[in-house]
């Protein structure tokens, strides 16, 4: 039961990354969007996707750290408490999705396909922003 739950929680970490990315491209926002050059409305709401995605990969490494070390920092494994744990793991997934890395903190073990993969999200998101953008702008053109 106690594998169970952490398994059970990186899904749903998952499901709520992927539903806000989804909801990010399909452009369905709570809001109005106005027509202007440069769309605050879209760039808070990315602004708060990154969000979203960076504490949620950062609670699956910290999930994912009870399981078994997944961060190693500056080439050893050093034991760390919870909340350092905790930090340390939204800290990689700051970097990891905003850049390509530092290198002080380096995932090992499934660590590195969720790296890949949260790499891959920061990558995309700012192309999917300027394609949104682009769209918005024309759709209140054709108006």
């Amino acid at each position: 039961m106690f594998l169970l739950i952490p398994w059970t929680l990186l899904i749903i970490i998952f499901y709520i990354i992927f539903t806000s990315i989804i909801s990010f491209i399909r452009e369905k926002f709570p809001f109005e969007m106005r027509d202007a050059r440069f769309s605050w409305e879209l760039f808070v709401t990315l602004v708060i996707v990154y969000i979203i995605v960076i504490l949620g990969f950062g609670l699956i490494y910290f999930i994912l750290s009870f399981q078994g070390i997944v961060l190693i920092e500056g080439g050893e494994i050093r034991e760390v408490s919870m909340l350092g744990s905790l930090i340390h793991s939204i800290y990689f997934s700051g970097v990891t999705m905003l850049t390509i890395g530092y290198g002080d903190i380096v995932p090992i073990g499934i660590g590195r396909i969720f790296a890949v993969v949260e790499a891959l999200i920061g990558y995309v998101l700012p192309a999917a922003f300027i394609m949104k953008l682009f769209q918005t702008r024309e759709r209140y053109r054709n108006k």
